[in-house]
């Protein structure tokens, strides 16, 4: 039996309120709290892991560069990336960190090959790789047993900024996006399918949210949208 979620479409929402506010979704919720997963895309910015180290950031120019919590070393967030936030009681779905990785990166795996793209992750670097260019990346953060942050995919952004870093702290990794294999798909047309695929694997379906949970999200500044994707 399908699990319920509420799925929020956002936009294009800066980072350093979206990740805050994702702080407080999991430090204010309650056992009994709806779980979420937040769809959007970035303005551009740079953001490190929480032991990112700062040397991978080579050249950010005018693009912000904002230290968090997550996982992982340095990337870059854009318009163009679809971006997805699971917020998730992993304790409660019976989820461990590596199964909600594994969910993650084996949906862009499912996604990329119903185009006939062959796709894949790296045992000893998450994300997801196309011809050894790297496609998605993950970055978590698991508190009191529920997760936030996310996944990056890569769907027709402009890759230029990622020669500014050491992307995910490897020098010299290259980038590659869903536009260059798939020419004229975009975040609009990527996101459905994606989020769909997300879904079944996580065995989680879509639902309405509770008006107090969508009050209180408008409250904290985060556009809302509700979304049952098709």
């Amino acid at each position: 039996m399908s699990r319920p979620v509420i799925l929020r479409e956002l936009g294009c929402v800066d980072f350093e309120p979206t990740w805050r506010r994702m702080q407080a979704f999991t430090d204010e919720r309650t056992p009994e709290t709806p779980d979420e997963i937040w769809a959007l895309e970035h303005p551009p910015v740079f953001t490190l892991g929480l032991n990112g180290d700062p040397a991978h950031v080579l050249a950010p120019g005018d693009v912000p560069v904002v230290a968090t919590d997550r996982g992982g070393q340095v990337t870059y967030h854009g318009p163009g990336q679809l971006v997805v936030y699971p917020l998730l009681d992993l304790r409660r779905l019976r989820l461990g960190i590596r199964d909600l990785v594994t969910a993650l990166e084996e949906s862009v795996v499912m996604l990329l090959a119903d185009w006939g793209i062959a796709a894949a992750p790296r045992a000893d670097a998450p994300g997801v790789y196309v011809a050894g260019e790297k496609i998605a990346s993950i970055g978590l953060r698991v508190r009191r047993g529920a997760s936030y942050h996310g996944i990056a995919l890569n769907v027709d952004l402009d890759l230029a900024p990622f020669g500014c870093i050491n992307p995910c702290g490897y020098r010299d990794l290259a980038m590659t996006r869903i536009a260059t294999l798939r020419p004229g798909e975009g975040v609009g047309s990527v996101r459905p399918v994606y989020l769909a695929a997300l879904l079944r694997r996580l065995g989680l379906e879509a639902t309405a949210a509770p008006s107090q949970r969508e009050a209180s999200t408008s409250r904290a500044g985060v556009p809302t949208s509700d979304h049952r994707p098709r």
